[in-house]
């Protein structure tokens, strides 16, 4: 049975609810280290995610807290919730944002925010290393504008999308693309085969590739923020446009064909069929919520 998975980060939890909404289970409890982005490797039976860490500091409700100490980390899990076990250890990485992966590579791919890096290591979390580097240090850490957040991948191109947000609520995102394979001896922080899709955007968090079409949330000064965005990028580049409006701090994004599933760290799971021309409210749990994917459980 196809369930949505969802990380709460109020509850430290992974949930699993059906795709109508009217069922709720915690699949795995204890997630402590505010976990981020999710993926399902239906093939090997095994649910990935990444963890931001621990804060630099407890902020107050509603204030998202800064991730700058390096104590990002990625678990793993059977499709059943069991064997629990991390591959790439605390402190490898400084802050695990979206998580998305290229399954018959055998390759991971997420963002370290604060780490201003899109990195990539195999399925046990070996031969972890950098595509990109936005920047280095901590002057460069404390800018917003070299964060990267959201990750997807087109495996056929060879292609990495992400996403650099900005500062909150600023209009200073931006959307990059690159080829996935770059020489052995190149150096991510210096590559010029980076192309700009899009700038000045009221702030891009996750991604997802449909095809040539290319679907992120967005959690910036509403009516352009927080609003989920699609846009044509193959054979050309077309103008983003919103699809779904009024969140409380859109985050994750899955779905399939022309239903698209939002999460939101107001609490809540919307459900957006471009198709059917709905958009509803399939479920709000009134926790902050994360990553969310779609999975065969």
């Amino acid at each position: 049975m196809t369930e949505l998975l969802a990380l709460d980060l109020g509850a430290g939890a992974m949930h699993a609810i059906s795709l109508d909404g009217s069922a709720v289970r915690t699949l795995v409890p204890e997630l402590n280290r505010a976990p981020d982005g999710i993926v399902v490797d239906q093939l090997r039976g095994h649910i990935y995610w990444t963890n931001m860490g621990e804060p630099d500091e407890r902020p107050e409700r509603g204030v998202e807290p800064n991730f700058f100490h390096r104590n990002g980390s990625i678990e793993r899990v059977d499709l059943d919730g069991g064997n629990r076990t991390t591959i790439v250890p605390v402190g490898a990485f400084t802050t695990g944002k979206q998580l998305t992966a290229d399954f018959e590579a055998g390759r991971l791919y997420w963002c370290d925010r604060e780490g201003m890096a899109v990195l990539t290591c195999d399925l046990d979390g070996g031969d972890l290393r950098p595509l990109v580097v936005t920047g280095r240090g901590e002057l460069d850490a404390r800018e917003p504008r070299n964060w990267c957040v959201g990750i997807c991948i087109d495996p056929d191109r060879r292609l990495v999308y992400w996403t650099q947000k900005g500062e909150s609520k600023a209009g200073d995102g931006r959307i990059f693309r690159a080829p996935i394979d770059i020489p052995a001896d190149a150096d991510p922080a210096a590559r010029t085969d980076i192309e700009l899709l899009w700038d000045n955007l009221p702030e891009p968090i996750d991604l997802e590739l449909r095809g040539h079409r290319l679907v992120w949330t967005d959690r910036g000064t509403a009516p352009e923020g927080n609003a989920l965005y699609a846009a044509e990028v193959q054979p050309e580049v077309e103008a983003p446009q919103v699809i779904s409006r009024g969140y409380r701090e859109a985050i994750g994004v899955t779905g399939f064909d022309t239903r698209f599933y939002v999460s939101e760290l107001g609490g809540s799971i919307r459900l957006v069929d471009v198709g059917a021309g709905t958009d509803t409210e399939l479920i709000r749990l009134d926790s902050p919520l994360t990553g969310i994917t779609l999975a065969d459980l």
